[in-house]
């Protein structure tokens, strides 16, 4: 199922010159469900929000970034659903890449499904089955950003999906937040942007 849920994720990249991982890992190897939000420093700088869902990494880019304030709407545009192991993926993707830029892990951690059964004794729609309806409800427990977050699809369908993140109003909620500007740090290595691209200059 993973697999051919990763083909188009594989198929925009090289990976004999892109060090993004290629899919090997089926799951995560936690417990509970991950979320991942990585900046991306591309053509334009952006932040990608990525929920772990039946194997995958199901992904927006949201130009803007999470906001922790619930009157903030969020554009977020659905994108190719990633491999499990890109949860953990900081790097330099080459120049002539799909992508290309530096990416770095700005949030993470586990996440719980917010969605309530629609029927009494029912088990409560599954994140993929959210995702599929246009409507998704978690509750992320990461470093910068925490609590109930809201994804509605506003319109189109595959490649042409838009949605909105939404903070919900909840004891996470803080409109006088900018964690984006605040706390612009790798938490995975406290690294910045520059700092990792110099880093996999020196490598090289």
């Amino acid at each position: 199922m993973s697999g051919d849920r990763l083909r188009t994720y594989r198929g925009k990249r090289a990976f004999d010159r892109s060090p993004e991982p290629s899919g090997e890992r089926r799951g995560s190897s936690s417990s509970r469900e991950r979320f991942v939000i990585q900046k991306h420093d591309a053509s334009s700088l952006h932040y990608d929000f990525r929920l772990e869902s039946d194997g995958v990494l199901a992904s927006w880019a949201v130009p803007k970034g999470p906001s922790t304030d619930p009157r903030e709407k969020r554009l977020a545009i659905r994108t190719e659903d990633h491999p499990m192991d890109y949860v953990d993926f900081e790097g330099v993707i080459p120049e002539g890449g799909y992508g290309a830029g530096t990416v770095m892990v700005w949030d993470t951690g586990p996440y719980r499904n917010l969605a309530e059964a629609e029927e009494e004794g029912a088990e409560p729609p599954s994140v993929a089955d959210q995702i599929e309806k246009g409507r998704v409800k978690v509750w992320l427990e990461g470093e910068k950003i925490a609590g109930g977050y809201a994804l509605v699809r506003t319109r189109g369908s595959g490649d042409d999906e838009q949605w909105l993140l939404i903070k919900m109003d909840d004891e996470e909620a803080d409109a006088r937040r900018n964690p984006t500007s605040t706390e612009p740090d790798s938490v995975k290595t406290g690294r910045t942007l520059d700092e990792i691209r110099a880093d996999e200059e020196e490598e090289d």
